[in-house]
């Protein structure tokens, strides 16, 4: 084990990575149970995508965590797999066999992209404020995932929050939240555990964050939020089931028919490019933010991604190993999987090598036969260890140079909108977009990398066509 994934090297120890990959486990496999629910209203069979999500996230977190040693962690992406089900089959009528093609043609994009080294060029690009920029947006971006997921925004009627609507005032109280009242026995617990992840990491004690989500689920069983009566702590049923999904796409009800007519052709190659070119940023956000904190990217890891040939450097196998989940959850029938900023949790609790995504990866398979057992872990117990994450990945703020506004106004256009936009994919665009425009009138359009402005052309051609395919509703 320390041959193979070098602890000492790199300043950690098995009991660790164990701590990191539980941590990690704990904070995404909400998408288990997630994910089914989403991807089963298109028609595809509940059961048959629950054993989908869970083998694909277990198959990319292996290749993540012993192809390329790193400690991410994958499954099928959230807001990737709301786009498969309310925009590409309801809005755009593809049926679930054919988006699940649609997403099998984008993962082998991706790994076509990956490994003549467009993704890793796109990285290099990117200038030192922006990335600062992505890594503290991510931080909010998830902190404030943590802050919904426990319960402390209130969206009841407030007569002091107000939208303008064409010239109209009106409160609207889905649009803008308020501070949650703390009478429900799931926020006060996540306030617990809140309180507790702090008190512990204030204090160093190891494994913080694991055992606030432990001690704040053992709490919740007092307190009537988690129940433990009616749980199936072992039930293999749900694996027969995965012949309803797996490889459905392969037939006259998905290849066979995406590209039948001349205006489904260029609608399957838009849907594909966006598919692509939002899983592309994502992933180098999760990236770019986590690791150059932790120090697991280091400038060593980026030089080699430039000068290098062949998969010489950490980023190289990872980027390698996120583009092909993509396309093998395809096959087993799930939208796109991809690298999970939920990782951040397990980095925060020491993980920093592959063994924190073989432990993830394990807790993954586990959940076939108990995953009822795993099911009890309530929000309120995941919801503050992304909080705190969020508070550590801010740390980032302080590199970039907000005296100056051609530094400040991409950067904060990064973080506003990628926090408020909840996408990852969108603050970048917002960042690269800024970041073209002041350069240009600041007489130093030479400055700008020519694949910020590939990109940044890209993003605006995507946010048209999803204007357009909206006023088309």
């Amino acid at each position: 084990m320390e041959k193979y994934f070098r602890l000492k090297e790199h300043g950690t120890t098995a009991g660790t990575e164990v701590v990191a990959g539980l941590t990690t486990f704990f904070t995404m496999a909400y998408i288990i149970f997630v994910n089914p629910a989403i991807l089963s209203q298109t028609g595809m069979s509940k059961d048959g995508v629950f054993v989908a999500t869970i083998l694909a996230s277990v198959i990319g977190t292996l290749v993540m965590g012993l192809f390329a040693n790193v400690p991410y962690a994958l499954a099928p992406g959230m807001g990737l797999n709301a786009f498969f089900t309310y925009t590409v089959c309801f809005g755009m009528g593809f049926k679930w066999q054919e988006a699940l093609a649609l997403v099998f043609i984008c993962g082998i994009i991706n790994i076509i992209v990956t490994v003549t080294k467009v993704r890793k060029i796109i990285i290099r690009s990117i200038p030192e404020s922006l990335q600062n920029a992505i890594g503290g947006g991510i931080g909010l971006f998830i902190a404030y995932i943590g802050i919904k997921d426990a319960g402390f925004l209130s969206f009841t009627a407030d007569p002091n929050t107000y939208v303008v609507n064409n010239g109209t005032v009106i409160t609207d109280s889905s649009i803008v939240p308020a501070l949650a009242t703390f009478s429900k026995p799931a926020v006060i617990l996540a306030l617990i555990g809140l309180i507790l992840t702090i008190v512990l990491l204030v204090l160093k004690v190891r494994g913080s964050i694991f055992i606030s989500i432990i001690a704040t689920t053992i709490i919740g069983m007092f307190i009537g939020v988690v129940d433990v009566s009616s749980v199936k702590w072992f039930d293999m049923s749900s694996v027969s089931h995965v012949n309803e999904t797996a490889f459905k796409f392969f037939g006259s009800d998905g290849l066979g028919s995406m590209f039948a007519t001349p205006d489904k052709l260029i609608l399957s190659i838009v849907t594909i490019f966006a598919f692509s070119l939002s899983d592309t940023f994502d992933t180098i956000g999760t990236f770019i933010g986590t690791g150059r904190i932790s120090g697991i990217f280091d400038a060593k890891d980026e030089e080699a991604l430039e000068n290098g040939k062949g998969f010489n450097s950490k980023m190289d196998k990872a980027l390698f190993a996120d583009s092909i989940a993509t396309s093998i959850g395809a096959l087993l029938g799930t939208s796109n999987t991809t690298t999970y900023v939920e990782s951040s949790a397990g980095i925060a609790a020491g993980g920093r090598t592959g063994l924190t995504s073989v432990v993830t990866a394990i807790l993954f398979i586990l959940c076939l036969p108990f995953a009822g057992a795993f099911g009890i872990v309530p929000a309120a117990a995941t919801a503050p260890a992304l909080i705190v994450v969020g508070i550590m990945m801010a740390a980032s703020f302080v590199n970039i140079k907000w005296n100056e506004f051609t530094e400040a106004a991409p950067a904060f256009m990064t973080v506003i909108i990628m926090a408020f936009a909840y996408n990852i994919s969108y603050g970048i665009a917002a960042g690269f977009i800024v970041y073209c425009l002041v350069k240009i009138f600041k007489g130093e359009a030479k400055k700008v990398h020519p694949i910020i402005y590939g990109a940044s052309v890209l993003f605006i051609i995507n946010f048209i066509i999803l204007a357009i395919r909206a006023l088309q509703k």
